[in-house]
This record gives C-alpha cells, sequence and structure tokens, in this order.
C-alpha cells in the first residue's frame, strides 16, 4: 500500500500564500488533495490526472493550483489569495473511488489569520 506524507503548512495572513507537498512511498496515478475544517467534513479540494489534467472545487478556483512531479512522486497544491476560510489540515489521497484509495497520511496545517 503507498502512503503519504504531507507538508508545508503554517501560518500566514489573509491574502498569503502557501505551498503543499505530498510525498508517496510509490507510483500514483490520479491525486486529489482534500480539507477538513474543525467541526466540519473532509472535503476534496483539487484533483490532478497522472497526465496533468487538473479540476477543483469552485471555492478555490483561480486561488490554488495543483501540480505533479512523476519522477519524485510527489504532488503539489500551490494556494494563492488565501482566505479565513481556508484554514484547515489539508491531506492528499486518490479519489474516494480509485481503487488505489489508502490510509490518510497524518496531514499538514494550513492556518489564515491576521
Amino acid at each position: 500500500q503507498v502512503h503519504f506524507v504531507e507538508s508545508g503548512g503554517g501560518s500566514v495572513q489573509p491574502g498569503g500564500s502557501l505551498r503543499l507537498s505530498c510525498a508517496a512511498s510509490g507510483s500514483i496515478f490520479t491525486m486529489t488533495w482534500y480539507r477538513q475544517a474543525p467541526g466540519k467534513q473532509r472535503e476534496s479540494v483539487a484533483s490532478i490526472s497522472a497526465g496533468g489534467a487538473a479540476s477543483y472545487a469552485e471555492s478555490v478556483k483561480g486561488r490554488f493550483t495543483i501540480s505533479r512531479d512523476n519522477a519524485k512522486n510527489t504532488v503539489y497544491l500551490q494556494m494563492n489569495s488565501l482566505k479565513a476560510e481556508d484554514t484547515a489540515v489539508y491531506y492528499c489521497n486518490p479519489p474516494y473511488d480509485s481503487i488505489w484509495f489508502g490510509k490518510w497520511g497524518q496531514g499538514t496545517q494550513g492556518t489564515v489569520s491576521s
């Protein structure tokens, strides 16, 4: 089973930026970034196929960019123009309906606050 390690979180002011990384222990295919805010369910934020086709939740479209480096088995999430409502723990994993969906990593905390 492939394992995922998320990193790059931190605390920024509204309007700031963070770049998250997700390192996988093996080959990866379509990957998704998820987030879970306090008291809320985990939600999908962005996905990227093995070929680089990306899709985004409406709430982050135009502000977040997902990318990947297949040679490094790593997926990135560039988050710009951050808002307080982006505060959450961010996780990566294949899509829920993928046969490659696996165990959750520890996530990385992103906090947006003035």
